[in-house]
């Protein structure tokens, strides 16, 4: 991974460049920066045997992400670079990637950046529906968390009645799907090149977003619209179920997520209506969040959570919650090691499948930091999208040293 460090290192030094073409040095003025890595030991340990040939049960691997902070200007402008850098058994799993990186403009009441970057929407523990703006990393996580940088203007207006946020894009980030010794694929492996762009201009179409935001009372409330190629690709079939298209679709995305608090309970809600050329998808998450406070005064939280998800495309969705029902429980210790334990299963109120799942981290001193995650998978049903992955269910150990 050398090749890799020294693109790094070729950053830093285009950072310095920047600085000294903008008449900026030590000695001019006062300069801020910081400088991070984090190195992951990880280990996966999937329960059965593939049902594909080629895949293991053992998955050792290595991930490095430093990141590279600097301001100046009194803190009104700023460069923030996160990158990533994983060595794994399966070969598509073995990646680096520029995270983000980005030049920041900070005024009292707006903000310009430029750059890779990421952002986040969402309210809701088990979808996050209304999150559009970067494409998933499927190979990083099983839970869609892990994001790619995007590529974007990202200008944002404060006002009394809001913030507002615009955002102008362009070259699309394509989703890596696992390699032949990987878990969590298909029987037929799929690459990149198998997918065709609605758009003539493919992965430089240019997409837009706009958002809303504020809290209003105990609301908080978000609404957005995104136009142009679609995070989540199709996979078309013909009349007699055979695939007949890979296909990344120009859509139009309308989002809305609220949250309510009511002392102890927060009320969820995200729902988007996404309209393309092949299919009209309407999806919602709605639920709460119910949390017992220091529990006989041992500084310990305990939440209960419950969820609804809703998907029209019934088994043509990918992330196969259709009509399910989500319960989990959030426990914090709030110790100085912060302890933290997240426990869940979705249950499908039509068919028998179910999605068990644990989360769990805890600090040891300053540096170090262990989580552990399992997902179990039980009677999937053949109708789903997740039958292709009935035998994945896995458990992972991590790792954490932080310099």
């Amino acid at each position: 991974m050398k090749i890799q460090f020294l693109k790094y290192q070729y950053l830093v030094l285009l950072f310095s460049f920047f600085l000294n073409q903008n008449g900026l040095s030590q000695n001019e003025e006062k300069i801020n920066d910081e400088f991070n890595l984090e190195l992951e030991i990880e280990y996966r340990y999937f329960f059965n045997q593939g049902l594909y040939r080629g895949q293991g049960q053992h998955f050792p691997s290595v991930a490095f992400r430093p990141e590279y902070f600097i301001e100046w200007d009194d803190g009104s402008q700023n460069i923030n670079f996160s990158g990533f850098v994983r060595l794994d058994r399966d070969d598509k799993r073995t990646n680096w990637d520029i995270r983000e990186l980005y030049w920041q403009l900070v005024k009292p009441k707006w903000e310009l950046s430029l750059g890779a970057k990421k952002v986040f929407w969402g309210v809701t523990e088990s979808s996050h529906l209304v999150d559009i703006i970067n494409q998933t990393d499927i190979v990083e996580s099983f839970d869609g968390e892990a994001k790619l940088g995007q590529p974007m203007i990202h200008f944002s207006y404060m006002i009394n009645m809001g913030v507002f946020d615009l955002f102008a894009m362009s070259y699309f980030r394509e989703r890596q799907f696992p390699g032949e010794k990987g878990r969590f694929r298909t029987p037929f492996l799929l690459e990149k090149t198998d997918f065709i762009f609605q758009s003539d201009l493919k992965k430089w179409h240019p997409d837009f977003a706009i958002r809303w935001s504020n809290s209003i009372n105990v609301f908080d409330i978000g609404f957005s619209h995104f136009y142009g190629t679609g995070r989540e690709p199709l996979i078309l079939p013909d009349n007699e179920g055979n695939i007949a298209n890979l296909i990344y679709p120009i859509i139009h995305q309308t989002g809305l997520d609220v949250q309510a608090t009511t002392g102890p309970v927060l009320w969820k809600f995200e729902g988007i209506s996404r309209l393309n050329e092949y299919q009209n998808v309407f999806a919602f998450v709605s639920g709460f969040e119910y949390t017992f406070g220091n529990v006989k005064n041992s500084g310990i939280d305990i939440g209960l959570i419950g969820e609804y998800l809703y998907d029209n495309r019934g088994v043509l969705a990918l992330g196969s919650m259709a009509n399910d029902l989500f319960i989990g429980s959030r426990i914090a210790f709030n110790d100085t090691q912060s302890t933290e334990i997240l426990l869940g299963g979705i249950f499908d109120l039509e068919k028998s499948s179910k999605l068990f799942s644990l989360e769990a981290s805890r600090r040891f001193g300053t540096d170090w930091k262990v989580s552990i995650e399992a997902r179990i998978m039980s009677k999937i049903s053949n109708s789903e999208f997740l039958y292709f992955f009935r035998e994945d269910s896995f458990a992972r150990l991590q790792l954490l040293k932080f310099f």
